[in-house]
């Protein structure tokens, strides 16, 4: 009996040791096979790639290079367990990721941030599109910002502009004003468009078209009846400062709006003014 048991630890052994020096490329191969490991990506892992620029879409001097190897290989980690997908995602591109493999070749993909896996692929190239993990969100991208944006900055940037919807809106309520257009703009809020992103914009539109029958501009504002723009005119942490400027198709007179939303004990409190700046502002 104790002959035998020795003889299966043996086998065993011998085995594991066969699978360890022999069997990874072919284990990597099911895992492949299976849909749980992707091999478009093994240049990276192979140290071919020195160099990766990440570039916000909305704000050009946004930027970041990363060299790190421990990055690189977290990086390659993430996206060698990416699935190929036929479709990406309708959403805009929040970041481009620039991969530097020697002087000349660059790969280059689009990546959507914050993307649930259902909305379709959310990292792309010309001819390739793949649903890889949010990880990249938190593992990549955040760990490089030097930039202290305020505390949930979607909450109190939209909330923010919904403050002043709903305070120019109840002033403003007409029985006349019900079909009218409004279209707002913040395009030109330069300031924190490295802190926009696709995903919170889709969910803002929506609240606003049935809140309010608003549209959030591409371009054109001739066509709508109120026009609204939003300039962010500082922040911190725990703090941030806008103006929203509201003109009417009837009237060249603009309303003007400062809005003061401060953070404290996990909430964010925000004020609205019209026409009259707060001290301090």
């Amino acid at each position: 009996m104790h002959k035998n048991k020795n003889k299966l630890l043996i086998f065993s052994f011998i085995i594991i040791a066969a699978f360890i020096f022999t069997g990874c490329k072919r284990f990597d191969g099911i895992k492949v096979k299976l849909g749980v490991k992707n091999n478009d990506f093994e240049y990276i892992k192979q140290g071919r790639i020195k160099k990766i620029i990440i570039q916000s879409t909305r704000d050009k001097s946004f930027r970041f290079v990363v060299t790190d190897e421990i990055a690189i290989k977290d990086l390659y980690e993430i996206l060698s367990t990416s699935k190929e997908v036929g479709e990406k995602s309708t959403l805009e591109s929040d970041y481009i990721f620039e991969m530097y493999e020697g002087i000349d070749k660059v790969h280059k993909f689009n990546y959507i941030a914050g993307l649930d896996e259902k909305d379709g692929a959310n990292l792309y190239s010309t001819d390739k599109s793949y649903i890889v993990s949010k990880r990249i969100d938190n593992d990549i991208i955040q760990n490089f910002w030097n930039i202290r944006k305020p505390i949930d900055f979607k909450t109190v940037y939209y909330d923010s502009i919904s403050k002043v919807l709903d305070k120019y809106v109840k002033s403003n309520a007409k029985v006349d004003d019900k079909g009218k257009k409004i279209g707002i703009d913040i395009s030109e809020d330069n300031s924190v468009a490295k802190f926009v992103l696709s995903t919170d914009l889709e969910t803002f539109k929506s609240k606003i078209l049935n809140d309010y029958n608003a549209v959030l501009l591409k371009g054109k504002s001739a066509d709508y009846d109120v026009l609204i723009k939003v300039k962010t005119e500082g922040y911190k942490a725990t703090i941030y400062k806008s103006s929203v400027t509201i003109k009417t198709a009837l009237s060249e007179k603009e309303k003007l709006y400062y809005v003061v939303a401060k953070y404290d004990k996990g909430l964010w409190n925000i004020e609205t003014f019209e026409d009259k700046k707060p001290a301090k502002f």
